[in-house]
């Protein structure tokens, strides 16, 4: 409801703001300095104006500008600096009548933290300034604004816990800057002395709550050059007050052993923070590492019992084999007395001693040949590396020989002219002298032009036929040495065979040769081994391993149709 008896400043001001765009706005709301600058102070028409802004809502105007921001104002912190005087000289004294909740309630707290607002804008542009009559400029506008702060906590104390609880004030309160530093320090005093006993304890529970919640605070507290003097001051504080418990509480906080102890349990957190981010790092990478680790038991074991089955398997079939060849040897051993048997049966009881005695020679016969195939055997395979070292040394030393004769041959071709010896006169003389005695002591008979051409033409014929003789004779001699070269690698191959047990399919087809009598005589070898093994006992008793077991034509020239020849193609 609007007042009776309105002054008519305030009505001009009133209706100029609500005409007026908004950008004009806080140059018009300054006026209101000039009118409560010319009205003195305790009066009655001093109240009486400042119910009359705060019911025309001039109040609030002044909180939108000051909420919006400051490079938009005209004027800039001039016009700033100079809302907050008016603002709270506005509020100190004022008596709301019915919307009283409303002021206490919203308007005041809302200003203080707008002044603690622009507190923090004011001290983040002193700090980025560079020239110095721009920083004590910006300065000067902080001292009015905790100015104007001040006279307002001076008329509300109620709003003193909020400031001292606000998150701006404590960010003021951590300035590094020493005049900043310094103004708010005086604000914080002179806010102390408004009410000593409440201030105080607020004060103390405040800071005691920061310290115990925050332990950076309490660290700046202990380390920052601003607060030096701060657990001294406390100390000289009284103890029989109210708040004496937190103020001992807080000057124990401020001490070095607590100090000490704080420090030691932040080392020691950050410890087990380190600590349990490197066993979760250490547990994460052996987590990963699990699939392939377990992959790699997994093919280990499978390997490894893979290798003791073979093993087993292979023990097993060494059993059976000697089981089958003890079955054979004890089979071989009955047929054979079965056998002896018989033939005592059947031979006269006068030559049975004639037949043992035959028996046992060709039974030592078969000894000794064994034994010496099985010396011979070990022999030679003690001396084949050394047979194969000798080889391969002959084989290095016939290709140097050739390598040194082809050098040898290419320098004689190649080899510059040098030019006769120049003789000498007594050199000359001596030769014309032998010359002339062997042509005196040897005088030929004389010869016609034409028998000493015919006998030239003969001697150019002789040698002609000699050079393509010679031409031939050495292509010859080429084709023999590379039969012998392959000579010697069929025998060196041969020599290094593996064994038929160790042969693969493809290792019997190195050995295929491009000669049909070479073939036919293998194969008639072949069927004659063949022959030999799968002939009764009885007929090998009088045979030599050297015997040669004639082969029909027809059963060769039969095998040899379905042998193949390497080199040939089927027909």
């Amino acid at each position: 409801m609007k007042p009776t008896g309105t002054d008519p400043r305030i009505l001009s001001i009133a209706a100029e703001v609500a005409k007026s765009p908004e950008q004009n706005v806080p140059v018009i709301l300054l006026k209101l300095k000039e009118i409560i600058n010319i009205t003195p102070l305790g009066s009655s028409e001093l109240k009486k104006i400042k119910q009359d802004i705060y019911c025309y809502d001039l109040i609030q105007y002044c909180l939108l500008v000051l909420s919006q921001d400051y490079s938009r104002i005209q004027g800039g912190w001039t016009t700033i600096s100079q809302l907050t005087q008016i603002l709270s000289h506005c509020c100190v004294g004022l008596e709301p009548g019915e919307d009283a909740e409303e002021f206490y309630n919203e308007l005041l707290p809302s200003a203080a933290e707008n002044f603690l607002v622009l507190g923090r804008q004011l001290q983040t542009c002193f700090i980025n300034a560079a020239k110095a009559e721009e920083k004590d400029e910006l300065l000067h506008f902080f001292q009015i604004v905790t100015d104007s702060l001040f006279w307002l906590l001076g008329g509300h104390v109620e709003l003193i816990q909020n400031v001292l609880q606000s998150d701006h004030f404590l960010h003021l309160l951590q300035a590094d800057n020493v005049q900043i530093g310094s103004a708010v320090m005086m604000m914080l005093q002179n806010i102390l002395q408004i009410n000593s006993p409440v201030i105080r304890s607020t004060a103390t529970k405040l800071l005691l709550l920061m310290a115990e919640s925050h332990q950076e605070i309490l660290i700046l507290l202990r380390q920052s050059t601003c607060y030096k003097g701060l657990r001294r001051l406390l100390s000289k504080q009284e103890t029989g007050t109210e708040f004496s418990q937190e103020l001992r509480q807080l000057v124990g906080l401020l001490s070095p052993m607590v100090y000490q102890e704080v420090e030691e349990q932040k080392l020691h957190q950050a410890a087990c923070l380190i600590q349990a981010y490197w066993k979760g790092f250490q547990t994460r990478k052996r987590l990963k590492k699990l699939p392939s680790a377990v992959i790699a038991l997994q093919r280990s074991f499978r390997s490894k019992r893979s290798k003791m089955l073979l093993e087993i398997n292979r023990q097993k079939e060494e059993e059976d084999l000697k089981l089958q060849l003890q079955l054979q040897r004890q089979r071989a051993m009955r047929l054979s007395r079965e056998l002896q048997l018989s033939m005592l049966e059947i031979v006269h009881p006068g030559q049975v001693e004639k037949h043992y005695r035959e028996m046992e020679e060709k039974s030592a016969l078969i000894i000794q040949k064994h034994w010496r195939g099985y010396r011979e055997r070990k022999n030679f395979h003690q001396q084949r590396q050394s047979l194969i070292e000798y080889k391969a040394a002959v084989t290095l030393q016939r290709a140097a020989l050739k390598f040194l004769a082809k050098c040898r041959k290419k320098k004689k071709l190649f080899a510059p002219w040098r030019g006769l010896q120049e003789l000498t006169d007594a050199r000359r003389v001596e030769l014309k002298k032998r010359v002339d005695d062997y042509v005196r002591r040897h005088l030929g008979s004389p010869m016609s032009d034409v028998v000493s051409r015919e006998l030239h033409a003969q001697a150019q014929e002789r040698l002609q036929h000699y050079f393509m003789g010679r031409a031939l004779e050495e292509r010859a001699q080429q084709h023999r040495e590379a039969l012998i070269a392959q000579i010697s690698t069929n025998v060196e191959q041969l020599m290094k065979a593996p064994s038929l047990k160790e042969a693969e399919g493809k290792e019997p087809e190195l050995f295929l040769s491009r000669s049909r009598p070479v073939a036919a005589k293998a194969k008639q070898a072949h069927l004659t081994t063949l022959k030999h093994i799968q002939a009764p006992w009885w007929k090998k008793l009088g045979e030599e391993s050297g015997d040669e077991i004639d082969v029909p034509k027809d059963e060769l020239s039969i095998e040899l149709e379905n042998l193949f020849i390497g080199g040939t193609k089927p027909p």
